[in-house]
């Protein structure tokens, strides 16, 4: 099943967060890994913070909601991010941004993403990767990407953040 994954980073090393995020999902069980370009992009809600470095990867897993969720947290933790308030700076953030054609809402996991659609540092480098990913219930990436403002969303450094990228 394809799945999408929003990355980002904010604090400490952050392209290295971010290869680091792509290499433990192909570790963890998803495969065929295409990788969009990095972006800076302005942070959104929480306190005053630095920018963030963003990026989406695509791929295909066996794995389940639940599963995929655990990798993700795993790659957090590992990156050493710390929860402290919502939308607070932090090393590694890893979204399921969507599963194939699944909904679903539990208390620990909504899939898709309740807000990836809205916001354009997820757009972007989606629609980069993946423009033609139909979120359930909302559309094409592609066409959701060119109804959002991504005035906060420039070009990232030129790095390989590993895996293909589109």
């Amino acid at each position: 099943m394809r799945v999408a994954f929003g990355l980002g980073s904010n604090i400490g090393d952050r392209v290295s967060h971010l290869k680091a995020a792509v290499a433990g999902l192909a570790e963890g069980g998803v495969g065929q890994l295409r990788v969009s370009s990095a972006y800076e992009t302005d942070p959104v809600g929480g306190p005053a913070q630095p920018d963030y470095l963003n990026a989406v990867a695509v791929g295909e897993t066996t794995l389940a909601a639940a599963e995929l969720l655990s990798l993700a947290k795993s790659l957090e933790h590992q990156a050493q991010r710390v929860g402290t308030v919502r939308n607070a700076p932090r090393t590694l953030d890893v979204d399921i941004l969507a599963l194939g054609a699944l909904v679903l809402r539990t208390e620990q996991l909504t899939v898709p993403h309740p807000r990836a659609h809205e916001r354009a540092f997820v757009l972007v480098p989606w629609a980069e990767v993946d423009p033609g990913f139909a979120v359930p219930g909302l559309g094409k990436v592609g066409e959701l990407a060119d109804a959002v403002d991504a005035s906060g969303v420039r070009p990232g450094p030129a790095v390989d953040l590993g895996e293909a990228h589109a």
